[in-house]
């Protein structure tokens, strides 16, 4: 029966079509942060008072909604595969606490848990075979023999 088989040839195809859907949800939920300007930023911002940081709330609000908008685009083309994913973790960590301290119970934080929980599996996948990563940093397993340099 092939479809129990632990042979997953298509895992790459897989990784591409995650990066394409969580990148492309993440640009929709990040734009809107950016667009609102520094009003909104502020707003943002404030949430990182959770973790003891209370000064910058505009540029701590920016940068929440750059790391969703410009990660999700990051993921979407499998570029800077761990620095992306660990952004976006950090930032859904400060949602999820953010959405547990008002007490919006299980539902209210359920989703940025989830995707913090995401970004965290995604630091030790890798970005797959199709990605600019592969093709700017291409590892041994990926690396053609002519792209060699013998010393």
């Amino acid at each position: 029966m092939a479809l129990l088989r632990s042979d997953y040839r298509y895992k790459d195809i897989g990784l591409l079509l995650l990066r394409i859907g969580i990148g492309t949800m993440f640009i929709l939920h990040g734009w809107p942060k950016l667009a609102g300007g520094p009003e909104r930023w502020a707003a943002i911002g404030q949430n990182m008072e959770l973790i003891g940081i209370s000064f910058a709330p505009a540029f701590w609000g920016f940068m929440a909604g750059f790391a969703e908008t410009a990660g999700g685009l990051l993921l979407i083309l499998g570029l800077f595969w761990r620095v992306t994913c660990s952004l976006l973790l950090f930032t859904m960590i400060i949602a999820t606490a953010r959405h547990a301290a008002a007490g919006d119970g299980f539902n209210g934080y359920s989703h940025a848990l989830e995707a913090a929980i995401l970004f965290f599996s995604l630091i030790f996948t890798g970005p797959g075979r199709y990605s600019l990563d592969n093709k700017f940093f291409p590892t041994d397993k990926y690396r053609s023999r002519f792209n060699r340099i013998v010393i």
